[in-house]
């Protein structure tokens, strides 16, 4: 299926914030783990492996492997961008804890962070995402600069007010395109997945390369610079990222771009 154009993949990232449900049931982690956070999600199907770019989603079955790290490199002529970073690295549990605090005021005691990492470049507003659930599986996402963190949710909870529903093992938190300078941008999302789900990967438009996810704890992040091939106009929006999900045998069993609630609407 090709993706559709430069104003339907604007459409798709923000149809991320349809409230369709409620997710539950994932256990929190304390935040002395928030300094190993590499969980098992940033490692991947072979991400800067040349000989993956030609193959479909399904090419990416590799087993899961905790230790190795995100990484850089791919591009796509036909959709006019290249990928040139996708690495994230973890935040200090004393840094998460001021993001926390400055982002969710007295509330922030009452939540656990689960992920917490730098993006590969900053724009003027983000540098990294902290991710946070508390006792009733309430999930919080704070955007980070330095050691500051904002969310756009108003309240932060209401990430958990996403794509959800019976049979469902992904649910969408926030995602964005921020300009970062120099003809750059920062790609930058979150999202909760189920039990079943062992690993997570990020494609971007048109192009079949999947980049890994950080997970833990029941959610995901990921972060990407993204550089277009050409001058981009002054309305230039940038790919749609599309989440893939495997279980522990390799199996795909969750394409985003095959997703009937978002290529309905393509």
């Amino acid at each position: 299926m090709k993706i559709g154009p430069q104003d339907n993949r604007a459409s798709l990232r923000s149809r991320w914030g349809v409230p369709l449900g409620v997710a539950t049931g994932v256990t929190a982690v304390s935040l002395a783990a928030v300094v190993v956070l590499g969980g098992t999600g940033d490692a991947g199907p072979s991400a800067a492996d040349p000989a993956h770019r030609g193959g479909g989603p399904a090419a990416a079955t590799a087993a899961p492997s905790p230790s190795a790290p995100s990484s850089p490199g791919g591009t796509s002529a036909e959709a006019g961008f290249t990928i040139t970073d996708a690495t994230t690295t973890p935040i200090d549990a004393g840094t998460v804890t001021r993001i926390l605090s400055s982002c969710l005021g007295p509330d922030a005691s009452r939540y656990h962070p689960v992920v917490a990492v730098r993006t590969p470049l900053a724009s003027s507003d983000s540098d990294g995402v902290v991710v946070a659930v508390d006792s009733a599986d309430q999930y919080v996402q704070c955007q980070s600069k330095g050691d500051k963190g904002t969310s756009p949710d108003s309240p932060p909870t209401f990430i958990n007010d996403r794509l959800w529903g019976t049979g469902r093992v992904i649910e969408y938190f926030d995602s964005m395109m921020e300009p970062a300078g120099q003809g750059t941008y920062l790609m930058l999302g979150a999202g909760h997945y189920s039990s079943e789900v062992a690993k997570i990967t990020i494609s971007y438009g048109d192009d079949p390369k999947q980049y890994p996810a950080r997970m833990a704890g029941g959610a995901f992040v990921y972060g990407a610079a993204l550089s277009p091939d050409t001058p981009p106009g002054p309305r230039y929006m940038g790919p749609s990222p599309y989440v893939h999900a495997y279980d522990a045998s390799g199996k795909e069993i969750y394409n985003q771009a095959e997703d009937p609630k978002f290529s309905d609407e393509q």
